[in-house]
């Protein structure tokens, strides 16, 4: 009995752990090439480096001088950035929100007060207000004046005569320091 014994030890597995084997191997093989064959699937939901650069802007507010005004690029979108004069700062205050035809109030918009950061697309139908460029004409309210349909908005953004229902929206903005800002 004892050869016996060592002759089974050198036999070759039996059909049942060669089968079991080859099930496990096929199937971490499927697995594999399936996740392999997804990927670029699952990749190409991710943005693109293109949107994930304009996703935030950062801007330089050294060089702009009280009352001026610039635009930057934001996500496709023109945005303004004006430092305020006390003037435009205090007219801004003193609006009765209950005039407003979307009630805000101007602290509730700027972060700082010299510095009113909007989106610049009218709320009517798309369209860029006038208002950034010294001779553009600003509207009775000393804001932006929309062309498209006479829409005008005051020194805080906020709609004040015309057909648009709602002020220029504030994008999400940081302060990086007293000079840069970080939109988005």
């Amino acid at each position: 009995m004892a050869n016996m014994s060592t002759h089974t030890q050198g036999m070759p597995p039996t059909d049942a752990t060669r089968r079991d084997f080859l099930l496990y191997a096929t199937t971490a093989v499927g697995v594999a090439g399936t996740a392999i064959g997804l990927w670029p699937f699952i990749n190409s939901m991710n943005p693109s480096a293109d949107t994930l650069a304009m996703s935030t802007t950062e801007v330089d507010l050294s060089h702009i001088a009280e009352g001026q005004s610039i635009t930057v690029t934001w996500r496709g979108k023109p945005v303004f950035i004006r430092y305020r004069t006390a003037a435009e700062i205090e007219e801004a205050r003193k609006v009765n929100l209950s005039d407003l035809r979307d009630p805000e109030a101007d602290d509730k918009r700027v972060k700082k007060p010299q510095w009113l950061i909007v989106v610049g697309v009218c709320t009517h139908l798309g369209c860029i207000p006038l208002g950034q460029k010294p001779g553009d004409p600003r509207g009775e309210f000393g804001g932006w004046f929309c062309p498209c349909h006479g829409s005008m908005y005051d020194t805080s953004g906020r709609i004040r005569k015309g057909p648009a229902p709602l002020n220029l929206p504030v994008p999400a903005y940081t302060f990086l320091t007293d000079t840069s800002v970080r939109i988005g």
